[in-house]
């Protein structure tokens, strides 16, 4: 005879409760219907019995896994990686758990997440894209639910959670030119191209100078292959030996930021006392550089939140109107690389911990 206490069903609960599988059903969905003397009943024997409900059996009868899958280009690359995380506990706390799918940029990969090549695992996709083109969206399968990060493709159809980059860039200028900065390089910017996020805080970078009376100058738009540490060191090292030298640098992430601050030392130039840097994306790291980097502040967690909320409000009501947009708070958060205050002394900031 097997041992092992056999899993309590519907039926040993109405049974103890003295009521129908049915009553047992109506009081575990909370329907309205149901007098307090039997919902007191059928809990009783719930909690009594050690019943649990089958929650993956119930989304399989509604046709749905209780699974989400979030696509990202890189999980090496801190700021996806904080996302990912912030992205899992919100669908945690909506009752789902995040299947992630590493793209690398590459389109194959991103066109395989959105047209669910995991449907059958997922009730819906959340995708950063970096290499799709506008008819990849245009000719989706619509019936998958896709939450696009990022910037959105050229397609109004496919609900959106982004900030704005123009906007975000044009602050981030203004800042570096209020602090009497003149000749400033973008590092990982564009100048053509379609309006991916590159040529977006390009742009914001152009309408500060604009705004401001100063002319842009493409050659200080600085492309490179990847937006990882390298990278930036290696751009920061070939456009500060130009001359004149830049006098600032605006990093379009974290990462080449960082990576700028290396080749600046290695250069024996001072930050900020000979140049300036700015970087996006507010990820850990940035607090806790020697200097520490002043940088555009996405609110990530609100991202997070928006995208699983509506990924699910589009699996609960796929009618939904097509094509909605959140644009999420940003900040330019002012650290020691223009000349900012240490961590811990400026808003926002916890304390470093002490020794």
């Amino acid at each position: 005879m097997n041992s092992v206490a056999a899993r309590p069903r519907i039926k040993d609960v109405a049974e103890y409760a003295g009521v129908s599988p049915k009553t047992v059903s109506n009081v575990i969905n909370n329907f309205e219907h149901v007098s307090d003397r039997t919902r007191t009943a059928v809990q009783d024997a719930i909690e009594a019995l050690g019943y649990r409900v089958n929650i993956a059996g119930r989304q399989l009868r509604q046709g749905r896994t209780g699974m989400i899958t979030l696509a990202v280009p890189e999980l090496d690359v801190a700021y996806f990686a904080e996302l990912a995380k912030l992205v899992i506990a919100e669908a945690d706390r909506r009752g789902h758990t995040v299947l992630i799918h590493q793209t690398e940029a590459v389109r194959e990969r991103e066109l395989a997440a959105l047209h669910g090549f995991d449907a059958q695992f997922s009730d819906g996709v959340i995708l950063s894209p970096l290499a799709l083109h506008p008819r990849d969206l245009a000719t989706r399968d619509r019936r998958l639910p896709v939450v696009l990060l990022g910037e959105r493709p050229a397609d109004g159809g496919t609900d959106h959670v982004g900030i704005d980059n123009v906007r975000a860039a044009r602050e981030a200028t203004a800042h570096l030119l209020e602090r009497g900065r003149r000749r400033i390089a973008v590092l990982g910017g564009a100048v053509r191209g379609r309006q991916g996020t590159d040529r977006l805080r390009t742009d914001g970078h152009r309408a500060a100078l604009d705004a401001a009376g100063l002319p842009f100058d493409a050659s200080l738009v600085v492309a490179v292959d990847a937006y990882h540490w390298r990278d930036g060191a290696r751009a920061a090292a070939e456009v500060m030996r130009r001359t004149p030298r830049p006098d600032a640098l605006l990093c379009l992430n974290d990462h080449l930021a960082l990576g700028a601050l290396r080749s600046l030392h290695d250069l024996g130039l001072t930050v900020p006392g000979d140049c300036d840097v700015v970087g996006f994306d507010d990820i850990e790291a940035s607090r806790f550089s020697v200097p520490t980097l002043t940088t555009v502040a996405p609110d990530k967690r609100e991202i997070a939140r928006s995208a699983v909320s509506l990924l699910l409000e589009r699996v609960e009501s796929p009618e939904a109107a097509p094509g909605r947009d959140h644009v999420a708070a940003h900040r330019v958060v002012v650290r020691e690389t223009t000349g900012g205050k240490r961590v811990g002394e400026e808003a926002g900031d916890d304390p470093p911990p002490r020794p």
